[in-house]
């Protein structure tokens, strides 16, 4: 909660924490957080993190799957904050292992337009380092188009990847990374948040790359 201006602003943080050995993509370098200087024999405290560009609560870039696409230096912050629409995957009960989630699935039929930022909530985030995390349901093709169709330019899901894991191909990457769109993964704490929502995603800034971890923040939730 922060109070400023006369106001009281509330805040629901949407990231998982950054911890060693969590849960990372498969091929994706380990996570390790350990100290590289200490008060006792430095005088200083300072921690060495070891991480890959992927890691937790992250944005994809285009580059990230597009040869010649967008890096990270050239995603702007207005385009990771703003109102938002929280589309629940399982509003009729737990999803199943490596579920398909398509356009009426999604219930993407019945709508004439999205925000530039949509949220897939799956509810899958209760098996974050578990073994059942990486057998997480998943957007087809036709979904991620008729998202696209509808104005969605940001897809934010609370799973490993909005494609199944491990996949040949990433048919959803392809739709809105090709795009020149914008993806988050693994949100966290989507539970309770209204169909529509205010947030931020607030990548570390770390210049031409394929993506970042960033804090994902819900505004007044």
């Amino acid at each position: 909660m922060h109070e400023s201006g006369g106001y009281t602003e509330h805040m629901r943080d949407l990231s998982h924490e950054l911890v060693t050995g969590m849960p990372v993509y498969p091929g994706d370098p380990e996570v390790t957080i350990s100290p590289a200087l200490t008060l006792d024999s430095d005088g200083v405290a300072v921690t060495q993190v070891h991480m890959g560009s992927h890691t937790g609560t992250h944005l994809d870039a285009p580059s990230h799957t597009v040869p010649g696409g967008r890096t990270l230096a050239e995603v702007t912050l207005d385009e990771l904050v703003g109102e938002t629409r929280v589309i629940r995957a399982d509003r009729d009960g737990p999803l199943r292992v490596h579920q398909p989630l398509g356009v009426r699935e999604l219930g993407l039929d019945k709508l004439v337009s999205l925000p530039a930022i949509v949220i897939v909530a799956t509810g899958w985030s209760r098996f974050f380092g578990e073994p059942e995390y990486a057998e997480h349901p998943y957007l087809t093709r036709e979904a991620a188009e008729r998202m696209w169709e509808l104005g969605m330019r940001v897809l934010a899901v609370d799973t490993l990847s909005p494609d199944e894991t491990p996949s040949e191909d990433f048919p959803v990457h392809e739709v809105v990374l090709g795009g020149d769109g914008l993806i988050v993964e693994n949100l966290a704490g989507v539970e309770g948040l209204g169909e529509m929502v205010r947030v931020g995603f607030f990548p570390l800034r770390l210049g031409a790359v394929d993506g970042a971890p960033v804090r994902a923040v819900a505004f007044d939730a």
